[in-house]
Formats: C-alpha cells, sequence, structure tokens
C-alpha cells in the first residue's frame, strides 16, 4: 500500500493529533490480534465491541491509528481523527484504487458472485496476472481493504462486491470504479432488508452507478429478472448464457466423469470447454469468465484451459476411499443455491448399493417470508432421486416437513446439532454412498465435513 500518514490525513479530511507526517503504512488492520510491523490501524465500531479499546495494543506493531473519539492523546505514534472511522477506510481504499490504471471488474449477484469471481479470475489467469477478491471480503468494510492490498504487479483486479441493504452497492461502485460489471442473479438473499426482489436488482445495478463510461455491464441471460432488463440498463450491455439470444453462449452441455463438457459459442467462434466443477450453474459461472476474456481479446482457448484444474469455494467433492463421498457446499445458502446443490447430487449416479443423502441447514436473511422458502425447497427436494434428507436447525424443519407432507419415497431424519448429524452419517454410510451438506454460513456445517474427514 505505502500511504503516508500526511496523505492519510488529505485523504480522509482528518486531522494528525500527534505523530510524525511522514511515518509510511504499508498495510491496513482492523484487528488489534492480528497486527504487523507497518500497519495502519483502524478502529471499527461494531456491535459487540469498538475496536478503539484496542488501540494501544495495536500500536505495539502498527505504525500509526485512526480514531473517531474526542479526546486527548499522547503518543509517539501518529493518530489521525477521522469523523467515522469506516468512511476513512473507504477514503483511503478509493484513494489507493485511484493508483492503478488497470482493468477492474465489479462482480456482484445473490447468488454465484463468489463462484463467478473465481471463474473470471480463472479465465484471465490464462494470460494475464489477475488480482482478486480474498475469502468473503466483500462489504462496506472489507472492499476497501481488498482494494488497498492490489499488487504492484497486477495486470487486472476482479473485485466481489456484496451488499445487504439500500445504497451499499452505490458507495462500493464509487471506491471501486469498475470499468467491467457483472451481475450473476437476483434471489432472494437479503430480501429481510430490501422486501422485494425488483428492490434487490435496483440495488445490485447500482454497481454500474460510477462504472467507467466506456465500461460494459454484463448479465446472467438465463435469469428471467435480467433478461428483462437487458435493453433498458442504459449501459453497454451484453449476455451471457445457454439462451439461442444470448451474445455469449454454452451450448451441447454434458456431464463426464464428474466434469461439465460445453461449447463456447460467440459470433462464429466454437471452443470445446472442460469444466472441473459440480453443477450446471457452474456452467454459467464459467462463461461469464469466457465472456469477459473474450471481450478484452484474449485468447479463449487459453482462457477455457484454466477451468480444467479449476479449484472453487463451493461444490468440493471429496472422495474418501473405501468410505463414502462428500459434497461439500457448506460455504453459504440461498433458496436458489439450495435447489442449485440439489440438482448436482440429482444428477450424479450411483451404484446400485449407493445411496444419495442430503443434510441441510437453515437458510438465514430471508426476512417473514422464511418458512415459505425452506418449505418451497423441501417440495423442490421431494421430486428429486433422493434417498435420505437429514435437516438441522430450527428452520430446516420445514423442509422436511414439505418432504413428508409431498408423500415422497424420501426417508426424513431431524437432528439438534452437527455432532449428531456427522456421528449419524458415520454409523450409516457405506463405500458407495454419497452425502451433499449445504447450509447458511451461522450453522457451521463444516464441522461436519471435518469430523467425517477425522
Amino acid at each position: 500500500m505505502n500511504i503516508s500518514v500526511k496523505e492519510i490525513v488529505e485523504v480522509t479530511n482528518g486531522t494528525l493529533l500527534c505523530g510524525d507526517e511522514n511515518v509510511v503504512a504499508k498495510d491496513v488492520c482492523i484487528d488489534s490480534r492480528v497486527t504487523k510491523e507497518g500497519d495502519l490501524y483502524i478502529p471499527i465500531i461494531g456491535e459487540r465491541t469498538d475496536g478503539h479499546i484496542y488501540i494501544e495494543r495495536a500500536l505495539e506493531k502498527c505504525v500509526a491509528t485512526l480514531t473517531s473519539r474526542d479526546e486527548e492523546v499522547k503518543s509517539d505514534k501518529p493518530y489521525i481523527k477521522v469523523d467515522n472511522t469506516v468512511k476513512a477506510l473507504q477514503d483511503i481504499g478509493a484513494y489507493i484504487r485511484d493508483k492503478y490504471n488497470i482493468p477492474v471488474i465489479g462482480v456482484t449477484g445473490s447468488v454465484g458472485k463468489t463462484t463467478t469471481r473465481e471463474m473470471i479470475a480463472a479465465a484471465l489467469s490464462g494470460e494475464l496476472n489477475v488480482y482478486k477478491t480474498s475469502g468473503n471480503q466483500n462489504s462496506q468494510i472489507g472492499t476497501p481493504i481488498t482494494l488497498t492490498r492490489i499488487n504492484e504487479d497486477a495486470e487486472v483486479a476482479v473485485l466481489e462486491m456484496g451488499m445487504s441493504e439500500e445504497g451499499q452497492m452505490e458507495i462500493l461502485s464509487e471506491m471501486v470504479k469498475p470499468d467491467i460489471c457483472v451481475v450473476s442473479k437476483i434471489g432472494v438473499a437479503h430480501i429481510e432488508f430490501l422486501k422485494t426482489k425488483e428492490n434487490i436488482r435496483k440495488e445490485k445495478l447500482s454497481i454500474t452507478s460510477h462504472m467507467n463510461k466506456e465500461g460494459a455491464l454484463f448479465l446472467n441471460g438465463d435469469d428471467p429478472m435480467l433478461e428483462e432488463i437487458k435493453g433498458s440498463t442504459g449501459v453497454k450491455t451484453f449476455c451471457y448464457g445457454t439462451k439461442e439470444w444470448c451474445d455469449y453462449r454454452a451450448e451441447n452441455i454434458h456431464m463426464e466423469n464428474y466434469q461439465y463438457v460445453y461449447d463456447y459459442v460467440h459470433k462464429d467462434e466454437r471452443v470445446r470447454v472442460i469444466l472441473n466443477a459440480l453443477g450446471k450453474h457452474n456452467v454459467i459461472d464459467s462463461l461469464a469468465g469466457l465472456a469477459i476474456a473474450d471481450y478484452m481479446k484474449l485468447d479463449i482457448k487459453k482462457a477455457a484451459k484454466q477451468f480444467e484444474s479449476f479449484q472453487g469455494l463451493r461444490l468440493k467433492l471429496l472422495h474418501i476411499p473405501g468410505k463414502y463421498t462428500i459434497i461439500d457446499d457448506t460455504y453459504n445458502a440461498s433458496p436458489d443455491s439450495m435447489k442449485a446443490s440439489i440438482d448436482v447430487i440429482d444428477e450424479i449416479e450411483v451404484s446400485n448399493e449407493g445411496r444419495k443423502l442430503v443434510v441441510l441447514g437453515d437458510m438465514f436473511e430471508l426476512g417473514e417470508n422464511s418458512e415459505k422458502y425452506h418449505t418451497e425447497v423441501g417440495e423442490y427436494l421431494a421430486k428429486k432421486k433422493i434417498d435420505d434428507l437429514i435437516v438441522v436447525g430450527e428452520l430446516s424443519q420445514h423442509i422436511a416437513d414439505a418432504v413428508e407432507a409431498s408423500g415422497s419415497d424420501i426417508k426424513c431424519y431431524r437432528f439438534k446439532d452437527n455432532g449428531e448429524v456427522a456421528l449419524y452419517l458415520l454409523s450409516v454410510m457405506q463405500p458407495d454412498d454419497i452425502v451433499l451438506i449445504k447450509g447458511s454460513n451461522g450453522m457451521h456445517l463444516d464441522e461436519i465435513v471435518s469430523n467425517m474427514l477425522g
């Protein structure tokens, strides 16, 4: 990062309370427990704690700190007084972003934005040095931190941008100033705060509010909510998907040895793609990567080659020889992603002795219709080729209720905690069995996977 205290004061419209304005910070840190030499400490006031409490501890390693408190301080190290530390962090992130003259791709959506981010980064890495968002650092705090850490040798940046409330995406767009924007899908995640899917779509499309005037918007043409506005976005827009009218298409999609194979089609060009990822929905996510690589005039064959060894964050296939197979999709969950993951295990063929088991936990942030969305997942599951359903959590009981009410042959089992689920699976699963495990992050279903891997 390399930003001086003097620059920080100017960028944040802050006041230097003490210390040397020539001190240079090399990184930012918001957690006093993981500070490094050369960090700028930014105390965040959260729901549970106030980062200002830990300034002294942070300054044992950090070279400077921000503060929004009105109090007299005496220190050899710089204290920079700002009105709001989160806004100051965002100002610093935007300042660092402006220093880099590289293409920046912003990715958002209710479902699939993380995988789409990874797919785009993979496709571009065939020829370019790619910098991308790490983990889930896509929020009002995570995005500016991501911006401050852009590599000096980066040739393109792929940044995931998330929101939960109205107005947040516009703030992120102002910081990121994307050259290319991608919207993966409009679902019901965060509908608790935004009330309708139309409001969610409007907020997601705010990603273009500070887009480069010569930039382009890429929409998932297979999503009806995005298809219906493709000609009225007010910016240069392209669609990717499986429909004949899409600018960038996937055709002849089929599965070979747990991998999807398809033809990438754009105008007169056709390239065979082998995708090392489970789930037909991942074909669409990878298509976004190829579409952008094509738009940037990169070699599509080189971009497609990257998907043969793709390693995503979701739908990890874990085969334990002599024991069982696990599909680990514990990263997060929404109604749309639940259904997509159910489709994955439904499509997989098992031996005559093998069974298909599904473990589902609660989905969060669905608002007053949460029970309805869980019931819909159950109704969807009931039509699939699944042997056993295991649910854990309060809301997921509605999934099991819906399956049982449907008259399906699927056997339902209900547990109170992850430990009980793991013990049950360890006792009943056989070598030819496969189990899908999925729920919202807050359910910590990764604990079940860890116990099974033992």
